[in-house]
């Protein structure tokens, strides 16, 4: 059975992220075709890309990287809580798949974004980024509006619209997950 990494994508005091991140996991909390983890990156104390080599050498120096690269190869597959930030994906998140490579590689991907065009932005550079770690990103994603789905753009409460197009993601992403089991 594939494993999946519900990874936050934000580290800011008084963020939303892990609340959507939250409700992500309650959402497949009944699923039978694969296991679900949230994945804090906030838990990993990242600092900025701190690391001597590539992350493509593998040769590791600080604990964190190594702690955070055994984390990732835990899994088969992803699905990231991203928000949008100056039109892209968050610095929390784009540091944090910077510190690694073939941990990522051959897995699948999916998205719940966020912001005021529901994350669009920061999901479309992500797309970029999980192509040159070679993760296979699925169609489908969820996009949560800051005005519709967040009550006084703070507190987490999605439409019904918005919810909809959850499930639809993960069987996509569970199915890839287990495709790319037999590439690895």
């Amino acid at each position: 059975m594939p494993r999946i990494a519900v990874i936050t994508g934000a580290s800011r005091p008084g963020s939303v992220n892990k609340s959507v991140a939250e409700w992500v996991l309650a959402q497949v909390a009944g699923r039978t075709d694969a296991d679900f983890e949230l994945v804090d990156i906030d838990d990993f104390n990242l600092p900025l890309l701190d690391e001597a080599y590539p992350a493509a050498y593998q040769n590791y120096e600080n604990p964190a990287t190594k702690s955070w690269s055994a984390k990732i190869s835990e899994f088969d597959g992803f699905i990231f809580v991203a928000h949008e930030y100056n039109h892209s994906a968050g610095p929390v998140l784009v540091n944090a798949l910077s510190y690694l490579n073939a941990e990522f590689n051959n897995k699948a991907a999916g998205f719940v974004s966020y912001g005021s065009m529901g994350g669009a932005r920061a999901v479309e550079h992500l797309r970029g980024t999980l192509s040159e770690l070679q993760v296979a990103h699925v169609r489908n994603q969820v996009m949560f509006s800051l005005f519709t789905d967040f009550e006084n753009f703070s507190e987490f409460k999605p439409t019904e619209q918005s919810t909809g197009t959850f499930a639809p993601m993960v069987d996509q992403l569970v199915s890839w997950a287990k495709g790319f089991a037999t590439v690895r």
